[in-house]
């Protein structure tokens, strides 16, 4: 009875030994989780990727928009002080040689009778390129210094008192009493899922520069409208 007894028990042992053995993975079942495994990572991986460009492309729309009304703030700000003369013997002003791409206003800060050079009285706003980046340009007179990056077009209208641009009434620089400003930027790397097929128009509804189809960039314009206080008195 003992040696059936014990026959028995070694049975069961070499049982459980086989079900042990019998419990583990498959090559198969290796390779289907792999597979499954390999299926989800790179969605995750898309996804991030997908979010991450998105999130750079608004980051660079948003630096754009930025840059933009700081540019315009600025010039705002100074072209509504040109003609500041308090003594009326500087000549202060808009200068003749502003045109529809850049404008030079003049103004008697220091109330001395006379424009100085480097006091922020004599200064001009154009575009130049340097690094093979276009950049608004506050000049003063001379030390052109970048007010902001990534610019594509700068407009400028000479509005007289009635509001009618003096070009359209036969005027001149000092029936000016108002200019409206234009500016257009874009950001400054391209999105390779964006197409800008948008043209872009000043105050007076006339096109502002002209762009490559679907180069990617993003742009925006803005445009306003100032009163030179001091113009005219």
């Amino acid at each position: 009875m003992d040696g059936v007894k014990l026959a028995i028990i070694q049975g069961e042992d070499s049982m459980t030994t086989k079900k042990r053995a019998d419990s583990g993975f498959t090559l198969i079942e290796i390779l289907v989780t792999l597979a499954l495994s390999g299926i989800v990572l790179t969605a995750i991986y898309t996804a991030y990727q997908s979010q991450h460009k998105t999130y750079i492309a608004q980051e660079s729309v948003a630096k754009m928009q930025q840059n933009l009304r700081a540019a315009m703030y600025l010039m705002t700000q100074e072209i509504r002080m040109a003609g500041y003369d308090p003594r009326g013997t500087a000549g202060a002003g808009i200068d003749a040689t502003s045109s529809a791409i850049l404008i030079k206003i003049t103004k008697d800060l220091d109330s001395d009778g006379t424009i100085d050079s480097g006091n922020n009285e004599d200064i001009t706003y154009s575009l130049y390129t340097t690094d093979d980046i276009q950049k608004l340009g506050r000049k003063n007179p001379t030390q052109n210094t970048a007010v902001a990056l990534n610019i594509d077009a700068l407009n400028f209208i000479y509005l007289d008192e009635d509001d009618q641009d003096i070009n359209d009434v036969g005027g001149t620089v000092s029936d000016i009493r108002s200019v409206q400003i234009t500016i257009v930027a874009r950001t400054g790397r391209s999105d390779p899922n964006y197409n800008n097929t948008f043209e872009y128009f000043n105050l007076q509804g006339a096109p502002i520069g002209s762009y490559p189809a679907n180069d990617g960039f993003h742009r925006r314009a803005l445009s306003t409208q100032v009163k030179c206080r001091n113009l005219g008195l």
